[in-house]
């Protein structure tokens, strides 16, 4: 009998590994996990926002095919998911922790739902969906403001989930019939408070500066500047306060890894770890003032790119994959490994075949973005070494990734000065048009949006009501909902 053990964090930068060679953050338990199975080094998410992510993972299809746009346009289990698949096939499918979905009183395939946190209201960040007209965003500051040591909701909240995937796990049912769950933690995600177990490693004096951090570096894409004035994350932090935002990140990863090292550890004490295929991934990634950019939303390798790695029966050992892979990946992983027939409307392949494959660098992978702070549709393609990104509207992005990994030089605009990259652009367009029709996909969107903005009450109702800079926890939203 094989098992599918999920672990999603939220918000964990790809480079963040001591697997992938981080030079300060410690993950014992991922180098571990990383060093019995396989690694995925070149891993993306179908979005880099939480809602809209969430429900491609469950769709296992592209954000403009399921039609879940943005963080006020969740999940709501109307497309079928992986997880009805496998509990049509006679799989207990359990999640513990964050899902994000729209709500736990719609069927999302799951048998059980331990400690759900949903989005707010059934709604979400309707804030979010104002991109034709936007909105001041008086949160931004919080994200700053929060940094420092102790504990919080949040911190809290994985302690619980931690303890219930653990006491999940021993439960004598089961070894009664295969099962797969969903573990979702929420760090490293913000709000940057750090228990002291794991603050007292990570001392700010020792943190370098972000990537690009100086401001005749940072892009001066007109696109990428409409995403930086709407957050404006970045206006809150001086070099003092970033490296204290770094230390702190890099101690709640730690913090999560040691959550991750008590599920394998209850795994194993179960005697159940030889039967399960375990998959760690996180939902996207973090620009830590990156680029002059902070939490997600763009296109730049912190933000895009997440970790992925994958162990158990079948999978090759102390491996290091280079194909592109996407969350898109894991619908497909899932029947897979409990031999539940591949359907014709999933976007993605099994790891467990790309992990015993030969790299494939020609592999498209797209990231997309149409959610709060963009003022058109945003699509991402990688292969081989190439970044294309494609603004409607706007000029594109090119990055030689190979040549320049900080992705410090946009090569988008020496096209007609030199034939290798203007024929990579050209690539990137042709491998996106494969894809999808970026124009029509745009199109479709900001129509979809507007019917939601109407739903909602209309633009005033959307400033006004779920305006947060995070997901309070399944607690603070019953504490909430009590007190109205």
């Amino acid at each position: 009998m094989t098992n599918f053990l999920i672990l999603i964090s939220d918000e964990h930068r790809r480079d963040a590994m001591g697997c992938m060679g981080h030079p300060v953050v410690q993950t014992p338990n991922l180098d571990a996990l990383a060093a019995r199975g396989t690694l995925f080094e070149n891993a993306y998410t179908p979005s880099p926002m939480c809602v809209p992510t969430r429900a491609a993972i469950a769709c296992g299809d592209h954000v403009h095919r399921t039609g879940f746009w943005d963080s006020a346009t969740p999940y709501d289990g109307s497309r079928t998911s992986w997880m009805h698949r496998l509990r049509n096939a006679g799989v207990h499918v359990a999640s513990i922790g964050k899902l994000h979905f729209r709500s736990g009183t719609d069927d999302n395939g799951f048998s059980e739902e331990i400690l759900p946190m949903h989005v707010v209201g059934g709604v979400g960040w309707a804030v979010g969906l104002l991109r034709e007209n936007t909105p001041d965003y008086d949160a931004a500051a919080e994200l700053a403001a929060d940094v420092g040591t102790g504990e919080s909701s949040y911190t809290a909240y994985d302690r619980d989930i931690t303890e219930a995937a653990c006491d999940w796990l021993h439960a004598p049912e089961r070894r009664e019939t295969p099962w797969a769950a969903f573990v979702s933690l929420v760090s490293p995600h913000y709000p940057l408070t750090a228990p002291e177990d794991w603050a007292q490693f990570y001392h700010p004096e020792d943190m370098d500066l972000p990537i690009g951090y100086a401001p005749d570096v940072r892009p001066s894409h007109s696109e990428l500047a409409n995403v930086a004035s709407f957050f404006d994350y970045d206006r809150y932090f001086d070099e003092a306060r970033l490296k204290e935002a770094k230390a702190a990140y890099f101690a709640l990863t730690s913090f999560m890894d040691d959550c991750v090292g008590r599920i394998l550890a209850a795994l194993e004490a179960s005697g159940q770890a030889e039967d399960t295929v375990v998959l760690y991934v996180s939902d996207h990634g973090e620009m830590l003032g990156d680029h002059g950019f902070w939490t997600k939303q763009v296109m730049y390798e912190a933000s895009a790119g997440v970790p992925m790695i994958l162990a158990g029966p079948g999978v090759p050992k102390g491996k290091r994959v280079g194909t592109g892979t996407s969350l898109l990946d894991v619908s497909a992983t899932a029947l897979d490994v409990f031999g539940v027939p591949q359907v014709s409307d999933l976007a993605g392949h099994s790891l467990c075949d790309i992990a015993r494959a030969e790299d494939d660098l020609e592999r498209t992978v797209l990231s997309e973005y149409h959610d709060g702070g963009s003022t058109t549709g945003t699509f991402m393609v990688r292969w081989r070494g190439w970044k294309y990104v494609h603004y409607v509207g706007h000029a594109p992005q090119l990055f030689d990734l190979e040549a320049d990994p900080l992705e410090l030089e946009d090569l988008a605009g020496r096209s007609e000065a030199d034939v290798r990259i203007a024929n990579a652009l050209a690539e990137g367009k042709r491998r996106l048009r494969e894809v999808c029709d970026p124009e029509a996909v745009n199109v479709q969107c900001f129509a979809d949006q507007r019917a939601r903005i109407d739903a909602l009450g209309g633009e005033q109702a959307c400033r006004e009501a779920y305006v947060f800079n995070h997901t309070p926890t399944p607690d603070e939203q019953s504490r909430e909902g009590s007190a109205l």
